[in-house]
């Protein structure tokens, strides 16, 4: 005769496998829509470039084919003379408005980070998330109307101040400094929202005894409170330096990449050679070259000036 207890620890072991093999699968489960998405739209193009960058690939002459070539595609784009200047280009740009940005950035962190006035630093808190929300192609609107020759802000500001009007989209300074300056209004605020957050994670107690040791801002900011900034200083180089090599949008929306090639970016000139000349081939072995650059810049940022806190 069967032990009632035995025939229940019986049929209900099949039940309890079943349970753990779907307790190990229920975290898949949920992984598996961001894995899907990330694979759609970041590492399957990836893959789909990296091929193509070692094929003839010009979408104008299609019935030729398009035949492996291997590492042809990489030994022209290094040998164009013109890829090499658009890059230089862009390294003047990220050097250009890079120190204006953390310079303002970290002012308008050390203000933010004063005691008192809370309203008021709430208030400044929101209104710095506003140009972070504007899209690219906004930005660069804006741009065209405050720097427009006829009735842009820009002249009538300098006209105020007893200066002429200045053609700023037509002349290749103007233009350079007109979308440099669109760049510094819309990044600022995320600069100086990575410092303030490095500051709020100062302890109190060290920075109070720190303001009894010295009356100097700069001694705090080098000595205490440099420590803890710099994580987020490193984590902005290296979003900012990905930021300007891809930065098209804006300038594309200003200035179209000129007057000249004032404002011909990297980015500018591989969307020029993919989609106007259709040599994807080439257009992909830059944007593999680009990728790899930026993966040489972001080791180079953490190597020189991420530095763990000290407990």
């Amino acid at each position: 005769m069967t032990d009632p207890l035995v025939a229940d620890a019986t049929t209900s072991a099949p039940a309890q496998r079943a349970d753990l093999a779907h307790g190990r699968w229920t975290p898949m489960w949920f992984l598996a829509p961001a894995v899907l998405t990330l694979f759609a739209i970041g590492i399957y193009p990836t893959l789909f470039a990296l091929v193509t960058s070692m094929r003839k690939y010009n979408l104008t002459r299609a019935r030729d084919g398009f035949p492996f070539i291997g590492l042809e595609n990489y030994q022209t784009v290094l040998t164009d003379s013109t890829f090499w200047q658009t890059l230089w280009r862009t390294a003047r740009f990220f050097m250009t408005v890079m120190p204006v940005e953390i310079v303002l950035g970290i002012l308008i962190a050390l203000l933010l980070h004063k005691p008192g006035w809370s309203l008021t630093r709430s208030l400044v808190r929101v209104s710095l998330v506003v140009p972070l929300a504007t899209t690219y192609a906004v930005v660069g609107l804006i741009g065209r109307l405050i720097f427009n020759r006829d009735f842009g802000v820009a002249n009538q500001f300098s006209n105020w101040m007893g200066f002429e009007s200045l053609d700023w989209l037509g002349s290749q300074a103007g233009a350079f400094a007109a979308i440099a300056m669109m760049d510094v209004w819309q990044w600022t605020p995320f600069c100086a929202l990575i410092f303030l957050a490095g500051l709020s994670m100062v302890p109190n107690e060290v920075e109070e005894a720190a303001r009894l040791e010295t009356s100097s801002y700069f001694a705090l900011l080098r000595h205490v409170q440099l420590p803890y900034l710099l994580p987020g200083f490193t984590a902005m180089l290296i979003l900012r330096s990905a930021d300007v090599l891809k930065l098209f949008d804006m300038v594309f929306t200003m200035t179209r990449g000129g007057p000249g090639a004032a404002t011909d970016l990297v980015s500018v000139y591989i969307q020029r050679v993919g989609f106007r000349i259709f040599d994807m081939g080439v257009a992909s072995a830059q944007a593999i070259l680009l990728l790899i650059l930026t993966i040489f810049i972001s080791r180079l940022f953490i190597t020189l000036f991420y530095r763990e806190i000290d407990a």
